[in-house]
């Protein structure tokens, strides 16, 4: 399989079904069919809309197991951390459950304080990576972005093979590309960026909403008519994913998974709390569904 060619499309970052506290087997092996059939390219668990940060190392290891069991899809595996040694845990237990690729964010809390520091950083965990690599670049939860001279830097990496930008930056994203080889994957992380950053030259998204409107997300990525991805983009992906600013990616996503019918609940695990008033984002979802069949 080639990388690259699997992620020039959509990338699906997909939730973690709970049932009473436990991972849901069967509601995931539900939305990989739903996402798949969609049209969905490449799926990728243990992500921030996969809710990561609360799954143990076992719950991880688990969820990715079952993704790829369950789906014929490439699988690009979440495995951030703060340090060099974990990090390289959960790549490997993504490269031994059969993950395609791994993904790494640069360590947060104690960020590094230069960009050297990211880079050493970045090219230890990809010196002994044994699958390929894509960064993470999500300051808002990871403290700062990941400078582009850094991601030029390590570009060259053999194993680092491209970037999932969620920063909401279109600027960065421009710039990351005017300075990394031009077979260095550029995917866009922020829904409501999708359609001008694959005007742009952007190879594909990873997208929370993808879980929920994969047909739109298919169609918005082949979609030759300028007018009607921007109609998509803006009357059917853009109020929902207001909604996700406001309560939070997992707990939106999640209401709206059910509120379609593809996973029974939307439990998520503290210290995320559901969706308080899942009506009005029932009524927002409605009428998304709605326009896209238009």
């Amino acid at each position: 399989m080639d990388l690259r060619d699997a992620l020039c499309g959509i990338t699906c970052p997909t939730v973690t079904p709970f049932d009473d506290g436990a991972i849901d087997d069967e509601a995931l092996d539900a939305l990989l069919e739903y996402v798949e059939d969609g049209g969905i390219d490449a799926v990728f668990p243990c992500g921030t809309t996969g809710e990561f940060a609360s799954l143990p190392p076992a719950d991880r290891r688990r969820v990715i197991e079952r993704t790829v069991d369950g789906t014929d899809l490439p699988v690009i595996a979440g495995a951030a951390a703060t340090t060099v040694k974990e990090t390289l845990d959960y790549v490997s237990d993504a490269a031994e459950a059969g993950a395609d690729a791994a993904v790494v964010v640069p360590p947060y809390f104690h960020s590094a304080n230069v960009p050297a520091g990211n880079v050493r950083f970045f090219r230890e965990i990809a010196n002994r990576a044994s699958i390929p690599l894509l960064l993470y670049n999500i300051p808002q939860c990871s403290g700062r972005p990941i400078d582009p001279e850094t991601v030029a830097t390590v570009s060259s990496h053999e194993r680092i093979v491209g970037i999932k930008d969620s920063s909401g930056d279109f600027n960065y994203f421009q710039t990351v590309g005017r300075r990394t080889p031009d077979d260095f994957l550029l995917l866009q992380g922020f829904d409501a960026l999708l359609v001008p950053a694959l005007r742009m030259g952007a190879d594909g998204g990873v997208n929370a909403l993808s879980n929920v409107f994969p047909d739109v997300f298919r169609t918005l990525f082949e979609c030759a008519d300028a007018e009607r991805g921007r109609q998509l983009q803006q009357d059917v992906i853009a109020p929902v994913f207001d909604a996700c600013l406001e309560y939070g990616f997992a707990p939106t996503t999640k209401a709206a998974l059910v509120h379609r019918g593809v996973i029974p609940s939307d439990e998520v695990r503290p210290p995320l709390v559901p969706v308080d008033d899942p009506s009005d984002l029932k009524a927002t979802v409605r009428r998304a569904v709605e326009w896209a069949r238009l």
